[in-house]
């Protein structure tokens, strides 16, 4: 069943969407990473054009982060303080990144910036992994075990203006989440990403957070900048199609709890090297459609489109051309609604099942 996008103006397969989202939910939550770097890719490949496909899948990471990030709410782990300053990095970044967005776009090169950034983010991220993934088999095999320092001393610890955190129990300068803050919000205009694969090593690594609060923190900060990015393309492009994030909001979400529920049964350090080599894939697969082949997007003319359009989305359609901001706004108040909700129905199906094991 084929659905057309009155934003995009594209056919699509709505169920096709939704298992393909719920796919890369799944790989998001067993290996703990944000499914961003896979699922724009995959909407470009099934027709969506880059520029469309970005705000869209930062409209996707909004829900799923609300609904993660509800959840750490409710467990006490999430340091408002230290994502605050984060997210005060984030929201200059995310102007910034939607400014080079707008120049890109107004000289007609946006397609190829958003291909060429995912193309050398994937192999990057790819090739760190399946080196990280292949050491990881090596010393288990050889049973090494390695000492790290978990805080090292860099020039950022250096700069000014410091100030306590007492969730975290650090000591810090305020410019460090602002200018982490601000590289993730820059990349997250872009290319429709949350920017946990960098903001999660900084905390780690730079910050030094606790790891119990960095999950809930980055999720936090994720909100923030997805929702800032959501609302600037939908107030400047009208790129955002509701039935389109209705549908992979949902295949995420779902698609995160069966991926956190088989990693609390697999190590799944022994898969980091498919997933690192599946990365690699997508990125050549990128760069082969960047540079060699031919567009495939199966688009319609304008009349033609108007034409085939249904009451409700011809609707969809004025209200993202007439009353850009009030669509953006409504864009964020879905995703709020879907990732809440979730985490509520999560929340009391785990009480129900305590229950039940307390009674037994």
């Amino acid at each position: 069943m084929e659905y057309f996008l009155p934003i995009a103006e594209v056919y699509i397969s709505l169920p096709f969407i939704f298992f393909l989202s719920l796919a890369v939910g799944v790989l998001s939550g067993l290996f703990g990473v944000g499914g961003g770097f896979l699922m724009t890719p995959f909407l470009i490949f099934l027709g969506i054009p880059p520029a469309y496909a970005v705000p869209n899948e930062a409209n996707n990471i909004l829900g799923t982060s609300i609904s993660g990030s509800t959840t750490h709410y409710l467990k006490g782990t999430l340091d408002y303080k230290m994502g605050f300053m984060i997210v005060v990095g984030g929201t200059a970044g995310t102007i910034l990144g939607i400014l080079t967005f707008t120049y890109f776009q107004d000289i007609g090169k946006i397609n190829i910036v958003i291909s060429l950034a995912y193309m050398y983010i994937l192999a990057i991220i790819g090739t760190l992994m399946l080196v990280q993934g292949v050491t990881e088999i090596d010393r288990a095999r050889k049973k090494i075990v390695i000492k790290k320092k978990l805080h090292e001393h860099y020039w950022i610890h250096g700069l000014p203006f410091r100030m306590r955190f007492k969730k975290s129990k650090l000591y810090e300068s305020i410019f460090t989440p602002i200018i982490i803050g601000l590289l993730v919000g820059y990349l997250a205009a872009i290319m429709g990403i949350g920017g946990a694969f960098i903001l999660v090593p900084a905390m780690i690594y730079i910050i030094g957070m606790p790891t119990k609060l960095i999950p809930g923190t980055s999720l936090f900060v994720t909100i923030f900048v997805s929702a800032i990015v959501t609302v600037l393309h939908a107030f400047h492009y009208g790129s955002i199609d509701l039935m389109l994030v209705m549908v992979l909001i949902l295949g995420s979400i779902l698609g995160v709890q069966i991926g956190q529920k088989l990693g609390e049964k697999v190590d799944s350090s022994q898969f980091k090297t498919i997933l690192a080599i599946l990365l690699l894939l997508v990125g050549i697969a990128i760069a082969y459609d960047a540079f060699f082949a031919e567009q495939t997007i199966r688009m319609v003319t304008e009349g033609n489109g108007i034409k085939a359009l249904s009451p409700f989305a011809k609707f969809i359609k004025d209200i993202s051309i007439n009353v850009p901001i009030l669509y953006g706004i409504f864009s964020i108040g879905l995703a709020l609604v879907l990732g809440v909700g979730a985490a509520i129905v999560r929340k009391i199906i785990s009480d129900i099942r305590k229950k039940n094991k307390q009674a037994s």
